[in-house]
């Protein structure tokens, strides 16, 4: 699968703008892909502000995205604010080439940020089936709770999509990383570049990393549109003759 990574400084709380700039970036891919994978909340910075500028399912930035998959015949993702039923979700949206939306409402939410209060957390893992391949969404915070993203469906990736600060990249290397490693997986993470409104710097560190721990693409801190290719059968190859997960604990958690 060819999946290309966007990482950007974002306009603050200007959805308009942010979907042209993205747009602008898609439109630089001048190869094959598969699956294009944005930041987290990409149309407006990591804000609490939510009822000011969240947007339903049927909104701009929905709709912006279903375009650019029929488009470019791919799918795209990235996690946006959205309103619905009185509450306010920060939801990763999996948008396949048919126009088609699967999505995920983040599970851990950010409380040294608020964003416990202001949000309503997910409550189910969600795998996408999409060209073979079987992707866990998650956003951000996520990464800091592996029993949760445990590999017990023999998923083939992990998508990490975060507004990570610079003060704690360490812990978003080591952690993507870990995640990899443990579940015998492929995992990409990207991140945000750029200051926020509230002068928190990120550097981005948007990376792919294989099921060993090895970089397929090394942590990047410039703006930029970056392809990667994965190899699957390599991959369930590498499963096979190592059997690690045979040997995982069984347990559930409670929500």
């Amino acid at each position: 699968m060819i999946v290309t990574l966007i990482q950007s400084d974002l306009y603050w709380e200007d959805p308009s703008e942010n979907r042209k700039k993205f747009e602008s970036k898609i439109n630089q891919i001048d190869s094959e892909v598969n699956l294009i994978v944005l930041p987290e909340m990409f149309s407006t910075g990591f804000t609490m502000n939510a009822s000011e500028v969240a947007e339903t399912m049927q909104g701009e930035t929905v709709l912006w995205m279903q375009r650019v998959a029929k488009q470019r015949k791919c799918a795209i993702t990235g996690s946006l604010i959205i309103a619905e039923n009185n509450q306010f979700y920060n939801r990763m949206l999996f948008v396949f080439p048919s126009g088609e939306i699967q999505y995920y409402d983040k599970r851990h939410l950010f409380s040294l940020a608020g964003e416990d209060r202001t949000y309503t957390g997910g409550k189910e893992k969600v795998i996408v089936d999409y060209l073979g391949w079987k992707i866990c969404l998650q956003i951000c915070y996520d990464l800091r709770f592996p029993v949760f993203v445990r590999n017990v469906e023999n998923y083939d990736l992990i998508l990490y999509v975060a507004n990570w600060p610079k003060v704690r990249t360490n812990a978003w290397d080591i952690l993507l990383k870990a995640r990899a490693v443990e579940n015998l997986s492929y995992v990409i993470g990207v991140n945000r570049i750029g200051l926020d409104t509230h002068n928190y710097e990120h550097i981005g560190h948007s990376q792919v990393v294989d099921y060993l721990g090895d970089y397929i693409l090394e942590p990047e801190e410039t703006e930029g549109v970056f392809r990667v290719e994965l190899d699957k059968i390599k991959m369930l190859e590498t499963r096979k003759k190592l059997d690690f997960l045979s040997d995982k604990d069984s347990f559930e958690i409670n929500i």
